[in-house]
């Protein structure tokens, strides 16, 4: 890996406090969305620098709303908590109760939601920021959200919403039930809920929202079992036109902090996804806004712990993360970077090595099992193209999750380190 060395020193500044971070802020100036991501979804340094960043944006460049990869009807009211109504936003936060739970029911977000609900009371209550949910899984609450709304503020909207509700009823909340049962029954439920869509549109905005969702996890379900990348796109796609919304209804100026995975930050198009078939929020948001006014910054680390489960639905565990694999680019930094860094890479001129060549980025789900490191969790990415800057750990630790944590016995080193 020395063939490296001077490409990572002449580039990588040392992270050791938010001050760092000023270089990052100055190339967010005139960005109309920041997306900041994660490498694993269960990592404190991840979630503590991410909302680092956040802060400052929010504090000093003005960024209107923070929109996370999470489920709308949740986030609603950690929203509502942040800008001054309701309970403390630990109260929202540990309402969260589809797995994974520990994604944003967790003391990082907690510290954060709580420093926004501390900023927002300073601000006039049309002038605070927002915390939003883009992602597409809350069918059934979604759908009961819309239907209490209907009934108590527009009761001639009640047929349409309740033809759509009691489609789904027989599923009894189970989406993979409802996924197979449309590949019998084509479209089962399509139909009724676009004319549920359309019934609602230029009502509530967020009544509207939960039906964008409900349309948008209903056609994520029934394409889910078919395999290839349809899925995906479905729930990117949804995530990005979300994002758009919620940037029009903000105004002309608002702008946006997004946090989701890197796998959904990142530039498909820099990765082996795009030859999938595969689009990501970060590609569209650049498509969208435009490179110059879109800044995609991702994460990474060598080593440590972490949150996750074993399997789907699984109990989360503290688990270790094992030593990066031979010639990926966690070896590269680890072996040439600060132990904490951050690289803000050059818009033009020539680009070292490091930016332009193809190696494997570590990427780990809510779903990881440390023992197959050797074969899975790594995305072939051109660095330079895939973000706009990079922060880097050495070695991370696990999340403190607000609910109950099984954690597994295992030390890292015990995990083979794909050698």
């Amino acid at each position: 890996m020395t063939r490296y060395s001077d490409e990572v020193a002449s580039i990588a500044r040392p992270l050791l406090d938010p001050g760092d971070l000023e270089i990052l802020l100055d190339r967010a100036e005139g960005a109309k969305a920041v997306l900041i991501g994660e490498a694993t979804h269960g990592t404190h340094e991840f979630y503590q620098w991410r909302a680092a960043l956040t802060r400052r944006l929010i504090e000093e460049r003005g960024f209107s709303f923070v929109a996370v990869e999470g489920d709308w009807p949740d986030c609603e009211r950690v929203n509502a908590a942040v800008r001054g109504a309701g309970p403390d936003p630990r109260d929202a936060l540990v309402r969260y109760d589809r797995w994974p739970t520990w994604m944003w029911a967790n003391e990082e977000t907690v510290d954060f939601t709580r420093w926004l609900r501390g900023f927002n009371e300073r601000r006039a209550p049309d002038d605070r920021v927002g915390f939003h949910g883009l992602d597409v899984y809350s069918l059934w609450q979604s759908m009961r959200e819309i239907l209490t709304w209907v009934r108590e503020h527009d009761p001639d909207l009640v047929p349409p919403v309740l033809e759509a509700y009691r489609c789904f009823e027989p599923y009894r909340e189970d989406s993979n039930a409802y996924a197979w049962a449309t590949q019998f029954v084509p479209a089962a439920c399509e139909d009724k809920v676009v004319r549920m869509l359309v019934a609602v549109k230029d009502r509530d905005f967020a009544v509207w929202q939960n039906a964008e969702v409900v349309a948008g996890a209903e056609g994520y379900y029934r394409t889910m079992v078919r395999g290839g990348p349809d899925a995906w796109n479905i729930r990117d796609r949804h995530m990005d036109q979300t994002l758009d919304r919620l940037l029009r209804r903000y105004g002309p100026s608002a702008k946006a902090v997004v946090w989701a995975h890197n796998t959904h930050v990142g530039d498909a198009r820099a990765t082996d996804q795009a030859g999938y078939g595969e689009v990501t929020l970060g590609q569209l948001a650049r498509e969208r806004f435009g490179a110059d006014r879109t800044l995609l910054v991702g994460f990474g680390t060598h080593h440590g712990t972490v949150v996750a489960g074993s399997e789907w639905g699984a109990p989360m565990e503290a688990m270790g993360v094992p030593e990066a694999r031979p010639g990926s680019l966690e070896e590269v930094l680890q072996a040439a970077a600060p132990p904490e860094a951050l690289f803000v890479f050059p818009v033009r001129g020539p680009r070292p090595d490091l930016l332009t060549l193809e190696l494997p980025h570590r990427a780990i789900g809510v779903v990881y099992r440390p023992e197959r490191e050797r074969w899975a969790n790594y995305v072939p990415t051109i660095l330079g193209e895939r973000y706009d800057a990079f922060l880097w750990f050495t070695e991370t630790r696990a999340l403190r999750p607000l609910h109950t944590l099984r954690v597994d016995v295992h030390e890292p080193e015990t995990y083979p380190s794909g050698v």
